[in-house]
């Protein structure tokens, strides 16, 4: 008879796996006490929010009543909420496009200079100030007065620069003073003149900043023209404190220099000139017959005020500047960290095999960069989805229709005077709804770079 001997495992230990269960359990539970706080605030401030707009987007102007879908049926034929849509794809498509474009010039231009941190420092600066006060910055830059507006000052400065203004823009003629206005702002005498005549041409409403370097036009109407000349004074006709006699040049009345004068013989102009100091002009060598001495719209034309930056059709693109001017240095650091991973034994080697600097930079930097850059532009199409304060703030009232994005339109229509919170509610499913795919598409890169 032969025993078999088996071996038997030892039981294990009473009780070994359930510290383990526990010690498990607590773990979850302190780390669930940790986010407590934060799902709470999440729940309060993100997710009842949107459900309670989702909700109150099936209701009518006063939450009262059902209306189902009518208010996204109100929202796509609403002209206001339809430009809102068009000026929304406008930022969509340019912003993030020019500043990823930007960030990519600059991070890569920053890496060749001697002050780097110091460039980005700048750059990067505008991100410290508030939307709200880098609103009112660029709504003062954009005023259209030159003396406000450093923007119109600049354009106005280049403007003088090639074109001049004109000498005075306020001047106009008295009527029945022997003066007649034309179509064009142009002033000619009623009656014609001949070779041997003297003309006296009064003008008033002239700003005394124009008369600088002016002389007493009295002595220059006194002369007398000479054979085959016209003769005359182009003067102000205002005595200053007082007295004088309206159409007659009076001692304390001053001539008006730099004016351009043409005499007109059959609607053709067949000489030109300019007065002196004091008024004063000539046309020699004139021919017999009847003439017509014209003062030509070009004296009297309107200073040059610059462009309207805040006018229906560059509100948007107005804004859109302000816009880059805070996020450049955004897009620039992010862009320029990513740079400074990028493989340098590969950048050398392109050179030494002879690829430029452009080559460089189109073949290897920027589809190295690309993770990069797709992770900035998505960024920014989630952020500009959302602005608001640069619109609501640098468009001015009447142009705030032509300026308004979804955002702005949802604040308007809910408490900006619409009061319809329902129609609202239902711009803002739609904001999120066009901002979810963005999100979704951003994290889903972050966790892939990171794995």
């Amino acid at each position: 008879m032969t025993a078999t001997l088996t071996k038997v495992a030892p039981a294990p230990a009473a009780g070994s796996a359930a510290p383990r269960r526990r010690a498990r359990r607590r773990g979850r539970t302190v780390a669930l006490l940790f986010v407590l706080p934060a799902l709470v605030l999440l729940g309060a401030l993100v997710l009842y929010p949107v459900l309670f707009s989702v909700g109150r987007s099936f209701f009518d102007a006063s939450g009262t009543r059902f209306v189902g879908g009518d208010n996204y049926t109100e929202m796509f034929r609403d002209p206001a909420t339809l430009k809102a849509v068009r000026n929304t794809t406008v930022w969509v498509v340019v912003a993030p496009a020019l500043l990823t474009g930007l960030g990519l010039i600059l991070a890569v231009l920053v890496e060749k200079v001697r002050w780097a941190t110091a460039f980005k420092l700048l750059l990067f600066m505008p991100m410290a100030v508030s939307f709200l006060a880098a609103g009112i910055i660029f709504r003062l830059a954009y005023d259209e007065d030159p003396d406000k507006g450093v923007l119109n000052a600049a354009v106005v400065g280049v403007h003088d620069v090639f074109r001049d203004a004109s000498s005075y823009p306020t001047a106009r003629a008295r009527d029945g003073q022997g003066l007649t206005e034309g179509a064009d702002g142009s002033y000619r005498t009623t009656a014609t003149v001949s070779p041997g005549d003297t003309v006296a041409l009064g003008l008033v409403g002239v700003a005394q900043k124009d008369l600088e370097g002016a002389e007493p036009a009295h002595a220059a109407a006194a002369r007398a023209a000479g054979p085959g000349e016209v003769r005359g004074v182009v003067y102000l006709d205002f005595t200053p404190g007082g007295g004088g006699k309206q159409g007659a040049v009076d001692r304390r009345e001053s001539g008006l220099p730099a004016m351009t004068v043409e005499a007109e013989r059959e609607g053709r102009t067949v000489a030109s000139t300019t007065t002196a100091a004091d008024g004063s002009f000539r046309f020699p060598g004139l021919e017999a017959g009847a003439y017509t001495v014209t003062l030509p719209g070009s004296n009297f034309a309107p200073p040059y005020e610059g462009i309207s930056w805040l006018g229906p059709t560059l509100v948007t693109p107005a804004v859109i500047g302000a816009y880059l001017w805070i996020w450049t240095g955004f897009a620039m650091v992010l862009i320029g960290a990513g740079l400074s991973t990028l493989p340098r034994d590969t950048l050398e080697a392109a050179r030494m095999d002879g690829a430029n600097e452009w080559q460089v930079f189109r073949r290897i930097t920027v589809p190295l960069l690309a993770p990069v850059l797709t992770v900035v532009f998505v960024t920014l199409v989630i952020n500009v989805m959302k602005v608001f304060d640069l619109v609501y703030i640098i468009a001015p009232g009447p142009v705030q229709e032509d300026a308004t994005v979804l955002a702005t339109q949802m604040w308007l229509v809910s408490f900006g005077g619409g009061n319809d919170q329902g129609l609202g509610s239902a711009l803002g499913v739609l904001l999120l709804l066009l901002v979810v795919p963005a999100m979704v598409f951003n994290v889903r890169r972050f966790k892939g770079s990171q794995r």
